[in-house]
């Protein structure tokens, strides 16, 4: 299961919806969404207060580690550690007890060995407010470790890229150079760049040309010869085809012929930041299978579907259609209708709910169960949004969020 798949079953549990998160962290509902589809990773301070209003361990988020068991907190995260706990409490007095009733039974006065057993209290009261106090210590040093670490790594990191940076410098091509992505148009499905390079030895007669390629479709691949203006400096620009993956590079043409490429920058995710989405939701975790099989009922609650729109880019096209439906294996089950908001269901505002219909559908154990919406813009384009996949658990007969999954858009690879 992956951190995103882990917030979003934590979150579902509450009965949070990512708005609500979002605003109980501090964060937009966009950076829940993000979390939760694997296109971001919390920041550490948000991953330590989302382990402390889920109630479980930041390891356990990360997948490091197993999920905590419901057997008390420890004395570390205890808000009494300084204290005993009724367990403690309970061992003292049996001691005590024990020690008092091995006592002689011949008349005697008794009050020197009621105070030795009113000392070995305290001395064991004592006893554990030390090793309480030594746990403390433990968890402070570890804590003063893991930031020196940090501190070291991020000096190690920086060091890195400053070699980096030296390195790529020296054997560098040109001088100076720059790109600048100054527009995008959807309507067109392009992307326009301005870019100048210096070379860093010119000779006369030398020419540049900038190339746009995204390394698929080599159609794709634009270039165009670069203007000289003052102090050598080269300048063009660029339209070229909207994709997920663009690189410019420089291409120097010396007066003898002799070509050499400089790679210049690379833009990732243009074209899917312009496409619509939504955040799809389902409540089919630890749903109960009947024989191995998914069966919805007039009455089942886990019918009812729902989606929320997410903008996160200002190139985002508006959405022109909504189609949700269930599918197994990527293949369409069924599709959902559009219906009112259920009363069973508060706390969702801006959502679109969908019902599915009653089905019997059989599953194995290689079977994937997955609630998607296929999202249409207005230019005819389409992206597939999914909610975390199912698989079945042969053992519970229920539902569960398998170890791994991934996300897939490209509608090419769902059949509807």
């Amino acid at each position: 299961m992956t951190i995103g798949q882990r917030v979003g079953q934590k979150r579902k549990e509450l009965g949070l919806s990512q708005e609500a998160l979002g605003e109980q962290l501090g964060v937009s509902r966009q950076s829940i969404y993000k979390w939760e589809s694997d296109s971001a990773l919390p920041e550490i301070d948000k991953l330590i207060a989302l382990s402390r209003l889920f109630g479980v361990s930041v390891g356990w988020l990360l997948g490091v580690e197993e999920p905590p068991q419901d057997d008390g907190a420890d004395a570390e995260s205890d808000p009494e550690a300084g204290e005993l706990t009724e367990a403690q409490l309970r061992m003292v007095e049996e001691i005590v007890a024990r020690y008092t009733a091995a006592l002689p039974k011949a008349k005697r006065r008794r009050w020197p060995f009621v105070l030795a057993g009113v000392v070995l209290f305290f001395a064991i009261f004592n006893l554990f407010s030390e090793l309480n106090a030594l746990r403390s210590q433990q968890g402070s040093i570890s804590s003063s470790i893991a930031q020196v670490q940090n501190s070291v790594d991020r000096q190690i990191g920086s060091i890195s890229s400053r070699v980096e940076e030296i390195l790529k410098a020296q054997n560098s091509l040109v001088a100076d150079y720059g790109v600048e992505l100054t527009a995008v148009t959807p309507a067109h499905n392009t992307a326009t760049f301005t870019v100048h390079a210096v070379p860093k030895t010119y000779v006369e007669g030398m020419t540049v040309e900038f190339i746009a390629e995204n390394g698929e479709v080599a159609s794709d691949r634009v270039a165009k010869a670069g203007e000289i203006g003052s102090n050598q400096r080269f300048y063009a620009d660029l339209s070229v085809p909207l994709t997920d993956s663009i690189t410019i590079s420089a291409l120097l043409i010396s007066p003898d012929g002799t070509r050499q490429t400089q790679l210049l920058d690379q833009f990732h995710g243009l074209y899917s930041d312009t496409l619509p989405a939504v955040d799809v939701q389902s409540n089919f975790m630890w749903m109960d299978l009947e024989d191995g099989a998914l069966v919805l009922t007039e009455n089942s609650h886990e019918r009812y579907l729902w989606t929320q729109e997410q903008i996160w880019s200002d190139s985002a096209a508006a959405i022109a259609d909504v189609r949700v439906g269930l599918f197994k294996n990527r293949q369409l089950a069924a599709w959902a209708e559009p219906c009112e908001q259920p009363d069973s269901f508060h706390g969702f505002e801006d959502c679109s709910f969908y019902c599915l219909p009653e089905l019997h559908l059989d599953l194995t154990a290689q079977d994937t169960v997955e609630v998607a919406a296929v999202v249409t813009d207005t230019y005819g384009r389409t992206t597939i949004c999914q909610d975390v996949p199912y698989v079945p658990d042969a053992e519970a007969a229920e539902l569960v969020h398998p170890d791994i999954s991934s996300s897939d858009s490209n509608p090419a690879n769902w059949h509807y």
